[in-house]
């Protein structure tokens, strides 16, 4: 069940599971979803670790916010983990959850017990010639580039990040009503301008990747639960990530972008072996 907590005047909506006084996982959704996409996940996790999944904003059931971006969604967060009481998480990062996700990292690496990659950019190698479109509209903002980068922004586009180049027996697996919900929330006034501003705001993501490398080699913890079907993330980006953090420990699945939509179970079983792993060398050298 979702609450709604008051952050600078907007409602975010973020569900809640487990017990406040145990180690926090913070699970960021990507585009177009919302916490929804951890819906299978949250109570094994639960378990062990107090969970929050919130829906960043303008996503899900959160308000939008003003001059929307990937750094002021952090700030916003970072205000819900405060009122939360909550000092240090495992960070779960997912396409625009990391673009989010990996500010709270920079500004206070001490805060990150670990990381959770699925499916999550942060190296130019995960960008293949499916981007060519929107580098070229970040490098020259005129309408034609804008409207070819943004050209996603429709039904199809909204359906192609779940089912677009995955093969059809786990297509077959992944509910419709995903993404005709995230359709009907970016069909809400002014949600579609909010996500032409992100698609021109996430080169501000890519102009960090040293300053994210930075952080990585001081060598968090980390599981990588990894997608190959995926359609907007090369495969070499996993290969990034594990040459950065080479104590990963990484899974390459045969799921799509949205893994948690075919592999939740799978991926439920590894992430609460791991935080419990983690968790326990903290707490032993502590």
């Amino acid at each position: 069940m979702q609450q709604r907590i008051g952050i600078d005047g907007v409602e975010i909506a973020v569900r809640l599971a487990g017990d406040m006084n145990r180690p926090a996982i913070l699970l960021l959704h990507g585009f177009p979803s919302s916490s929804a996409s951890f819906r299978e996940v949250i109570e094994p996790l639960a378990t062990g670790c107090f969970v929050i999944a919130p829906d960043l904003p303008g996503f899900g059931n959160s308000a939008p916010i003003e001059r929307p971006s990937f750094a002021r969604f952090a700030d916003t967060i970072e205000r819900l983990l405060a009122k939360l009481d909550v000092a240090s998480f495992h960070l779960y990062l997912h396409d625009f959850g990391a673009a989010v996700g990996l500010h709270l990292a920079t500004r206070a690496p001490d805060r990150i017990r670990s990381l959770i990659v699925q499916n999550a950019n942060a190296h130019a190698s995960g960008m293949d010639a499916a981007w060519d479109a929107t580098r070229a509209y970040w490098r020259d903002p005129t309408p034609q580039h804008e409207a070819e980068a943004t050209a996603h922004l429709t039904f199809e586009g909204t359906r192609d990040q779940y089912i677009g180049g995955v093969p059809d027996e786990i297509a077959a697996c992944i509910d419709a009503s995903r993404w005709e919900e995230d359709w009907r929330v970016m069909s809400l006034p002014g949600r579609i301008e909010m996500q032409r501003a992100l698609v021109y705001d996430y080169r501000n993501h890519v102009a960090r990747f040293d300053e994210i490398a930075g952080f990585l080699r001081r060598q968090p913890p980390a599981l990588m639960l990894w997608g190959r079907h995926d359609a907007f993330f090369a495969l070499d980006e996993a290969l990034s990530w594990m040459r950065d953090l080479p104590r990963m420990e990484a899974h390459v699945l045969d799921g799509p972008h949205f893994l948690l939509e075919s592999h939740a179970a799978q991926c439920a079983a590894l992430m609460v072996d791991f935080v419990r792993r983690v968790d326990g060398r903290l707490t032993r050298f502590a």
